[in-house]
């Protein structure tokens, strides 16, 4: 079977460019996490790292089957942990995303560095309207967005257009190709500098993330698997999702 992703080192550039690679929907599901896990590990003389993806869309977001109460907490754990990866990957990480880029898509997005966006992009977390949070998204939106606009996502489920994703500053930049602009961005930026600098550069900028992820990413997740998954709403909201039809939430029956 091949891989979800692809990968392509340039060894003079230090650069190395990673793509979610299972077009159309590059779901974030078991396989998709493990590759990216084994692939994202700095190389000497490296400088950046580029998260780009085939297809039309970066990704849908991840497996809703494997939300499911017999499979969440061996999913969640698996997500979490990349999520820690890229927060603590210790050089810049640039995103190229077109198209849709939701649920466990962008926190995958987000525990980057900086974004560059299509102008067809969309960014949102629509968790809510299954019934479930998303608890990443719940520590990294409130330090890219501030809390008062990573609330109205969370709680809302509604998705941005790239237009309103580069006002809030979740997205660096909209460009017709958001992969030239983010190797723009490295060559002007990033290739001049010393590879071993970038890297005390992104350990000190990070600092206060880390901590944050470290500690409060665990919590929610506790919330998310012991609580949430204990109430009727959370199971109907995915349910309903898999059998297309509206939820039929508990305080409505």
């Amino acid at each position: 079977m091949t891989s979800p992703v692809e990968l392509e080192w340039d060894d003079e550039r230090g650069l190395l460019h990673v793509w979610l690679a299972r077009p159309k929907a590059n779901l974030i599901d078991a396989e998709m996490i493990g590759a990216l896990s084994e692939v994202l590990r700095p190389r000497r003389g490296m400088r950046a790292l580029l998260l780009d993806h085939r297809g039309p869309h970066f990704s849908f977001g991840a497996s809703v089957e494997e939300h499911l109460p017999d499979q969440c907490a061996q999913m969640l754990g698996h997500l979490h942990h990349l999520i820690r990866q890229l927060v603590d990957f210790p050089l810049p990480t640039l995103v190229a995303a077109r198209g849709q880029c939701l649920g466990g898509g962008l926190e995958v997005a987000a525990a980057g560095h900086l974004i560059f966006a299509g102008p067809d992009s969309k960014f949102g977390q629509p968790e809510i309207r299954l019934g479930v949070f998303a608890p990443a998204a719940s520590v990294l939106l409130p330090e890219r967005l501030g809390q008062a606009a990573a609330d109205d996502l969370l709680w809302s489920g509604r998705t941005l257009l790239a237009s309103e994703a580069l006002s809030l500053g979740l997205v660096k930049e909209v460009a017709a190709d958001p992969t030239v602009a983010a190797l723009a961005y490295f060559d002007d930026h990033l290739a001049p500098h010393s590879p071993s600098s970038l890297r005390f550069a992104v350990q000190a900028s990070r600092a206060g993330l880390r901590e944050k992820v470290q500690v409060n990413l665990q919590k929610l997740e506790h919330l998310y698997l012991e609580e949430l998954m204990a109430t009727a709403d959370a199971k109907e909201g995915l349910l309903a999702f898999l059998e297309k039809r509206p939820p039929r939430w508990e305080a409505s029956r």
